[in-house]
């Protein structure tokens, strides 16, 4: 009986083994898979993210396991080799240098199955150049907005763990000299912060440093001379969606002055900020009527020490290095479509601007 069952048996065999290869292969190929499909297969598996070149040319350690060690970020490999571009998860690509001409993206090198290539910036539409020849070339979106694949925001808010009373709003009023400051050196007269600025200095008197003026302010006497100030201009050049820089989140917020905002939109500082912790620009029909509503909040000690009552509960945290920013991608990774492309980059950049 064992050599008739046999014989029926074997045939089998083979077929059995071609669709296991065949279902293997599949598997190894992530095109082959949907998202749901990829993630499963790399959860707790080392992403290698490749900098193909530094923003602006300054160069970090990546010595040891930097995300963890820094972050705690596990799973991530921060590397600069370019020789590891084949087994690289993630390449990413600074937009400066690109628009400069002093980077060149390796389109003439075929990207192995699943590699997704980034595309980061945190300059504004208006200085990201042209970026139409990038036209199918990138798979993710590296900048400040809250809807790039990856968000590297210029700094947040994060909430206070412990209930201890650091940050309390006793004493906001101490050591204020000032009414209003601003420390610009960028000065454009054909900016609208500039034409703000003007019509505001002409109802209430703002102190203006930077270099523009002949004030410059090295980084040591920056946050010290705007705690001075009851109010602090965080103007930015340029209006567009979600562009916040650190002229919020250091030199307003972690100053102790209330920042008085000119950039993104309303609403953008609404999703981010908590209520009644910045003054913007849009809120009030004319300058004139923002400068008198100053004039008369610096008056007013309790409604004053109001705009501070956040700082009870939540903290500054800013974001000044690379590696930080670059260790994020592992944290989303998983939950990133894999089979993205930017068809019209330039048209997503500029989804606002003005």
């Amino acid at each position: 009986m064992r050599r008739p069952l046999l014989r029926c048996f074997l045939p089998v065999l083979p077929l059995f083994f071609f669709g296991a290869w065949l279902t293997g292969f599949q598997i190894l190929d992530p095109s082959a898979l949907s998202n749901s499909d990829f993630i499963k297969q790399n959860i707790n598996k080392n992403v290698t993210v490749l900098v193909w070149h530094w923003p602006f040319g300054s160069s970090h350690s990546l010595r040891g396991d930097v995300c963890w060690n820094l972050y705690h970020i596990p799973h991530c490999r921060l590397v600069e080799e370019r020789s590891l571009y084949n087994t690289s998860n993630v390449v990413v690509f600074h937009n400066r240098e690109l628009i400069q001409g002093r980077q060149k993206l390796p389109l003439h090198l075929s990207r192995p199955p699943g590699q997704m290539w980034a595309w980061m910036s945190l300059e504004s539409p208006a200085h990201n150049g042209n970026l139409r020849p990038y036209t199918n070339v990138f798979n993710l979106t590296m900048t400040y907005r809250r809807d790039a694949d990856i968000t590297i925001p210029y700094g947040e808010l994060l909430p206070k763990i412990s209930d201890n009373r650091e940050g309390t709003v006793d004493g906001v009023h101490l050591n204020k000299s000032n009414l209003v400051c601003w420390v610009v050196s960028n000065y454009k007269t054909h900016h609208r912060r500039s034409q703000v600025y003007k019509d505001l200095n002409a109802v209430v008197p703002v102190q203006v440093y930077g270099r523009w003026n002949k004030k410059p302010l090295s980084l040591k006497s920056l946050l010290p001379t705007i705690s001075r100030c009851y109010f602090y201009l965080a103007f930015e050049n340029s209006l567009s969606k979600d562009y916040m820089t650190e002229k919020l989140w250091r030199n307003a917020y972690q100053a102790g002055a209330v920042p008085v905002v000119l950039g993104a939109p309303l609403n953008d500082y609404k999703a981010v900020a908590p209520p009644n912790s910045f003054i913007h620009v849009d809120e009030f029909a004319s300058v004139e009527g923002l400068g008198n509503y100053l004039k008369q909040l610096a008056e007013d000690k309790e409604r004053y020490a109001s705009y501070f009552s956040w700082k009870q509960h939540w903290k500054v945290k800013l974001y000044t290095d690379w590696r930080e920013r670059l260790c994020k991608i592992c944290t989303k990774y998983n939950s990133l479509p894999h089979h993205k492309v930017y068809s019209d980059l330039e048209a997503w950049v500029n989804t606002f601007k003005s």
